[in-house]
């Protein structure tokens, strides 16, 4: 039995490559299909996200050319350009790289939680196509609670550190509850896609989405069940929004110090919060002297970002540190399976030289030899067959010259390593 990780990531390969070993779900259970079919696969887990693909294996015996090769002819690859990009790790090095990857260690955002899903789906994958098995779902069990345990006795994943999640965190902390909250949202791309996404995820339940292109403003609000208008009917909205959150490739602000005074007059001068995240700004630097408007820029949220990645690293250096003690405890138990099935299979020839002699001496007795002869001739054979093996290992270690395995033998044994 060996533990294999073989894979790509962000690190090592380019997007190009990637893309090209990647599994779609409809390849994936083929693949972990035929992985099974392998005989030198005892079980699989595939994890293919967009980051990295990576295969992890027991196998009979240990090497890495059996799937390097399944892998290029899978995916018809070149397998210079493949090989070039991978990297392997075996045994508790496997059992490390897995549970980092699952608590974000070895993510291209450090710490985010996504991967733990996707690690979680992964296993899943391969237990629904029957290919986990042993010390595989062991190690994908043994991984999530390590993931559990990083993210309860550290601050990995506490800190926002994009952008994005910075202006909700924001959020969260002026508004006790945004449930209650209105936010207007400027624009509709992909930064403001995810300020959304964040957003309906802590319970914000109002939501007006303005944009240049109503239709793709009608998309954004209607996956999160708000409401679209274009951005020249911001002025009309604008007073119902307690946070404002704005990215637009505008060249110019779209919202301006007198817009926000009318605003907040019309709210009776209720504070409202707003973030602009563009470059160059959506609103104007002026809003920020008024009384009752908190403006903050990208400027004072990439500080935030900042800070926030540094108090992450020093979470990480305590995730490390339990990483690498669960990891070594799980080789130690795993080590410890080999030793019962071998203290198994002594106590198995034992029993069995035990009956085969102790059958011979029944028949003897009831063929009417003397008894005592019987049972002195029994201990005497039984004796030699069990010292046999052992005997012919220490003659042979002394014959070689091989002091340090005598004297472990000698240990095994019970016997003085003195002498």
């Amino acid at each position: 039995m060996s533990l294999l990780v073989l894979g790509i990531n962000h690190k090592t390969a380019s997007v190009d490559l990637r893309e090209k070993v990647a599994f779609s779900p409809e390849k994936l259970r083929l693949a972990l299909n035929e992985l099974g079919q392998m005989p030198d696969v005892n079980s699989s887990v595939i994890l293919s996200t967009c980051n990295r693909t990576e295969i992890y294996c027991d196998l009979k015996h240990a090497g890495t050319g059996v799937l390097v090769d399944w892998l290029t002819q899978f995916h018809q690859l070149d397998s210079e350009q493949l090989i070039s990009s991978l990297y392997f790790h075996e045994e508790q090095a496997s059992v490390k790289h897995l549970m980092r990857v699952a608590c974000g260690l070895d993510s291209l955002v450090l710490g985010e939680p996504q991967i733990l899903g996707q690690v979680k789906q992964s296993y899943g994958d391969a237990n629904e196509a029957g290919a986990l098995g042993g010390a595989m779902e062991k190690l994908f069990q043994k991984t999530f609670a390590v993931a559990k345990r990083v993210r309860t006795e550290t601050d990995i994943g506490g800190n926002a550190v994009s952008v994005a999640f910075a202006a909700c965190t924001l959020a969260r902390q002026i508004f006790e509850s945004l449930s209650d909250a209105t936010t207007l949202l400027v624009g509709a791309g992909e930064t403001i896609e995810l300020v959304a996404r964040h957003l309906h995820e802590h319970g914000c339940k109002k939501l007006i989405v303005a944009n240049r292109t109503r239709e793709r403003a009608q998309a954004l609000a209607g996956e999160f069940g708000g409401v679209a208008i274009g951005l020249e009917e911001i002025p009309m909205h604008l007073h119902e929004a307690d946070i404002v959150i704005s990215s637009t490739a505008a060249p110019l602000p779209i919202i301006g110090k007198g817009m926000v005074e009318t605003a907040l007059k019309t709210r009776r001068y209720q504070p409202m919060l707003l973030v602009d995240i563009a470059v160059p700004r959506d609103i104007e630097e002026q809003v920020g002297e008024l009384n009752d408007a908190y403006l903050y820029t990208v400027d004072d949220l990439q500080g935030i970002v900042e800070r926030n990645r540094e108090q992450r690293k020093l979470a990480a250096i305590e995730a490390e540190s339990i990483v690498s003690e669960e990891s070594a405890s799980f080789m130690s138990w795993l080590r410890s399976l080999e030793a019962v099935d071998s203290i198994k299979q002594y106590r198995q020839d034992a029993d069995t030289i035990r009956d085969e002699l102790l059958a011979r001496s029944l028949q003897s007795l009831e063929s009417g030899a003397d008894p005592q002869q019987v049972i002195t001739e029994l201990s005497r054979r039984l004796t030699n067959r069990l010292i046999h093996a052992p005997t012919q290992a220490m003659q042979q270690a002394a014959h070689n010259g091989e002091p340090e395995k005598l004297a472990v033998m000698r240990q095994c044994l019970g016997l003085e390593t003195s002498k």
